[in-house]
């Protein structure tokens, strides 16, 4: 088994190639497991990053880099993106490198606003698409578990993201400062009825703004209200709800961008956040309006402290050592599991033909106990090298071994039953989208 993953993100490249790659991402991940070139899979989308990851049984650099390759030109296919440009664009980790990379994902350390929480819910909604779509396979849901679990202890033992920073906020402060009025005197329109527009709901209601109204193309607009309040607008309805709006929120991504020419005349923000365009960049050259893009956020981020950062990083660091250092211990238990198996095995077979031959003696009892006292005291050396070489990181020699010598297939570990799975809470809010953003 080996864990590996393909990134691409605004540390890389602009944030419309990763909105094509994203689309282009779509059923890629369950077609390859589908297919039998993954185990399984877990794709994350969101409005500054692709990342999909995969599992194969089995390991050896070569595999990995071709399946990587296979997914990134599948992706590229899609996306109607050069295959050797996403290639050289999208990042790589496998092995130990993984659960490193996402635990400071879920951290927020990687994120455009340093901190945000917002990733460590559309982690959780990817999981559960995954699993709703059956690619989650056991060594994925244990590392997505671990890093739920890595963002829950940064939260509680650093400062990082206390603030409550997140894209939204950002974006809304970025918007106070353009905007005419304050927030209870101003009235919202906002795009979209995700899980990305409720967070964008709660915020606006937090900064006193009760005047909103949302609009859906795909028609949820009243289901959405109904549920976290707000009027809903239809499309007839939709001119008047953009001439009445001071500030106008896209999180929809939908297929195509709102013209500029579809906005009326007068003052107004324009605030799009969605991870394919909302609103046609156009709109940023009409009088007396101001646009705020996901670029405008990341620019205008406030950093965290270095303090605060510096600790969250060692938290990762231990998180991702101690994924690893566990990953080993339960794969070795399974290697001693099936090195005792076949040693009592065969003892078995052995008391059998002694029986056979011999019938009961008073003798037969003495010599079973003896034979397995020395089948034990065989299995204690190969037993403590076992759990050795498992803390130095180097199961896979030891498994290899078996295989080579007592042609064993030693059985991955289990992983934890549904009831006991941390992320398997779910909500309405948690519904996946192929296109969350964050």
């Amino acid at each position: 088994m080996v864990l590996f993953c393909l990134v691409a993100s605004h540390r890389s490249v602009d944030l419309n190639t990763v909105a094509r790659l994203s689309t282009g991402a779509l059923g890629v991940a369950e077609e390859a497991v589908s297919q039998g070139a993954l185990s399984g899979a877990i794709t994350l989308s969101t409005c500054n990053r692709l990342e999909l990851y995969g599992e194969l049984l089995e390991d050896g650099t070569r595999d990995v880099a071709l399946a990587q390759q296979q997914l990134a030109e599948r992706v590229a296919e899609r996306a109607g993106l050069d295959e050797r440009f996403v290639l050289e664009t999208m990042d790589t980790y496998h092995g130990t490198e993984v659960p490193q990379h996402l635990f400071t994902v879920v951290s927020g350390l990687e994120s455009a606003v340093v901190g945000e929480r917002e990733i460590t819910g559309q982690v959780r909604r990817a999981l559960n698409q995954a699993r709703q779509s059956g690619t989650a396979s056991g060594h994925l849901v244990q590392l997505f578990e671990a890093a739920a679990r890595t963002a829950r202890e940064v939260g509680a033992r650093t400062g990082l993201g206390e603030r409550g920073r997140s894209i939204v906020s950002v974006a809304l402060d970025l918007a106070d400062d353009i905007t005419r009025g304050s927030w209870p005197d101003r009235h919202a329109l906002i795009f979209g009825t995700g899980a990305y527009a409720g967070a964008t709901m709660a915020a606006l209601r937090d900064r006193g703004c009760a005047d909103i109204e949302v609009y859906s193309g795909s028609g949820r607009a009243q289901q959405f209200t109904d549920q976290r309040g707000g009027s809903p607008v239809t499309e007839v309805e939709l001119p008047a709800a953009l001439r009445r709006a001071d500030v106008v929120i896209g999180c929809s991504g939908g297929s195509a961008p709102m013209p500029a020419s579809a906005f009326p005349s007068g003052p107004r923000t324009v605030i799009d956040l969605a991870l394919a365009r909302d609103f046609d960049p156009a709109v940023a050259d009409l009088p007396d309006v101001e646009l705020i893009t996901l670029e405008s956020v990341r620019v205008a981020a406030p950093e965290e402290t270095r303090e605060s950062v510096s600790a969250a990083r060692e938290i990762v660091d231990e998180a991702a050592q101690g994924f690893a250092a566990a990953q080993n211990a339960r794969t070795m238990d399974q290697a001693i599991v099936a090195l005792r198996k076949h040693t009592m095995a065969v003892l078995d077979a052995e008391l059998e033909k002694v029986r056979a031959h011999h019938g009961c003696t008073g003798a037969e009892e003495q010599i079973e106990m003896a034979m397995r006292r020395m089948v034990r005291s065989l299995l204690h050396i190969p037993t403590v090298r076992a759990r050795q070489l498992a803390a130095e990181g180097r199961a896979d020699e030891y498994i290899s071994g078996l295989e080579a010598l007592f042609g064993l297939e030693v059985a991955p570990p289990q992983t934890l039953p549904a009831d006991q799975d941390p992320l398997a809470e779910r909500s309405p809010s948690d519904t996946p989208r192929p296109r969350a953003a964050g």
